[in-house]
């Protein structure tokens, strides 16, 4: 397709006002939006002049029910490398496995945040290979609420989760910075779960991607007439959840002139609807959530000092993954525990050539994107292992990678599985392990008894049984 040149979006939804949001959504980024309300039209469509100019596809999962995957069955049987997108209401994650399996490139739950759409858009019709493979089905599992469950055991990972949980235990602001999938929204639902509050409401507010209007009515609410189309009052998010707390997702994307109303209402106690002649006093806890540091926005005058004080109160930084890369084997394995728990998928475990496929790559979209590619391969592998193989797109993009020792000597240690997938000989395994503690206690051959479990004379009689060299 030339540079400018109109893509063009089919959508399959009965519904004239999101059909207009999406067609509006889409329009941004250079798309022209098609609309079939049925699945019936749609197949139609895909055979008109304009129906094979299409770029990609969005089903609301509504429209043909139950048959949503047999509808992109059909449409992929005449369309192979046509991205198909579905949007459903469902957060079954056994419809999302299903969806995957019948070719649904993603698959995004309502409410759809604009920037979310627009992302999946541009993720199934980039040219290159995706680098983020799957983003999708990350958002599907059950976001963890507990510290005792947050996977890690590198030291800026631990420092973060232990002023966190300091931070739990008070009633002051918290402000988590982090790149985007490094796990801030679930920091900050396990600091409301551990605080006071835990069994008062708690809120979430995605900044980004909504409009500045309607984060100003959902935080503060309006009164009815205070504006065109407030056709009714609207109770705002710090009257509901008074005595609670709100996690405001991304608040380095807030509007301005919000963020000097919100540093106004942290400072006083007191918030007044929009249209309103009298406020009046609420007792709520911010945990805020910012892709970036605040402190270089507020020193470029983009984001508000009075603000940035109020909630830096506890201020953590969650690191990327590439900097807590050995802590990508402990994360695999509890990802692929919990995707095993799923309906319609089974336990997987890892093999050695596809951890080392995951250790070498960088991870850009960090522990979010991890999850993702997991879950991916979980869904399409059948084999009991997972190995390079089950991760096509990493291997296309990190090559053949013939020197993979380093990834071993990280985070791994003993290698347990084969390059087809099956596990190694017992005997092989112990030989390792024992090697392992020779050299990771220096020859203390009394300390790696102990640390063994086993008696010194059993150990000597080990070495001799497996061929060990006592200084190995």
């Amino acid at each position: 397709m030339a540079d400018g040149e109109t893509r063009l979006l089919m959508l399959i939804d009965d519904e004239p006002v999101q059909s207009r949001l999406v067609g509006a959504l889409a329009a941004r980024e250079g798309w022209r939006t098609l609309v079939a309300e049925s699945a019936e039209e749609a197949l139609a469509k895909l055979d008109t002049p304009e129906g094979r100019r299409l770029g990609a596809v969005l089903l609301d999962q509504w429209v043909p029910g139950d048959d949503a995957c047999n509808l992109i069955r059909e449409i992929k049987a005449r369309r192979p490398t046509l991205p198909v997108l579905m949007i459903t209401a469902s957060t079954s994650p056994l419809l999302a496995v299903e969806a995957m399996r019948a070719g649904a490139t993603d698959y995004l739950i309502k409410p759809v945040a604009a920037e979310r759409l627009l992302l999946a858009l541009r993720s199934a019709t980039r040219p290159e290979p995706p680098r983020f493979e799957l983003q999708p089905l990350a958002e599907k599992l059950v976001g963890t609420l507990d510290f005792d469950t947050m996977v890690g055991t590198a030291p800026p990972f631990r420092t973060a989760l232990a002023k966190a949980a300091t931070a739990a235990r008070g009633h002051a602001h918290v402000l988590v910075e982090g790149e985007t999938g490094t796990g801030k929204e679930m920091l900050l639902r396990a600091v409301h779960s551990s605080s006071p509050r835990a069994k008062l409401e708690m809120r979430a507010v995605p900044i980004g991607g909504t409009s500045a209007g309607s984060i100003e009515s959902l935080l503060f609410g309006h009164e009815k007439g205070a504006f065109p189309g407030a056709f009714n009052r609207q109770v705002g998010l710090f009257e509901s959840c008074d005595g609670g707390t709100l996690i405001l997702d991304e608040i380095d994307r807030l509007d301005p002139l919000i963020q000097v109303r919100l540093a106004e209402v942290l400072e006083t106690g007191i918030v007044r609807p929009t249209g309103s002649q009298h406020g009046f006093r609420i007792d709520i806890r911010i945990l805020a959530a910012s892709d970036r540091p605040l402190a270089p926005l507020v020193e470029a005058g983009e984001f508000s000092a009075d603000l940035y004080g109020l909630l830096n109160a506890a201020h953590i930084h969650l690191p990327p993954l590439r900097e807590r890369a050995g802590d990508i084997p402990a994360l695999t394995r509890f990802f692929l525990s919990r995707i095993g728990q799923q309906p319609g998928l089974r336990h997987h475990s890892i093999a050695d050539s596809g951890l080392h496929l995951l250790e070498a790559y960088h991870w850009p979209g960090n522990v979010r994107q991890l999850q993702a590619v997991l879950f991916r391969a979980a869904v399409f592998s059948e084999q009991e292992a997972l190995t390079a193989e089950s991760f096509p797109q990493l291997s296309e993009l990190l090559g053949d990678m013939e020197d993979r020792t380093e990834s071993r000597q990280r985070g791994l240690g003993v290698m347990l599985y084969t390059d087809d997938g099956n596990l190694r000989p017992l005997e092989d395994i112990e030989a390792d392990v024992i090697r392992l503690a020779i050299g990771h206690y220096r020859g203390r051959m009394t300390e790696v008894a102990r640390r063994l479990g086993i008696g010194r004379s059993t150990l000597y009689r080990k070495l001799s049984e497996l061929g060990i060299d006592n200084a190995a």
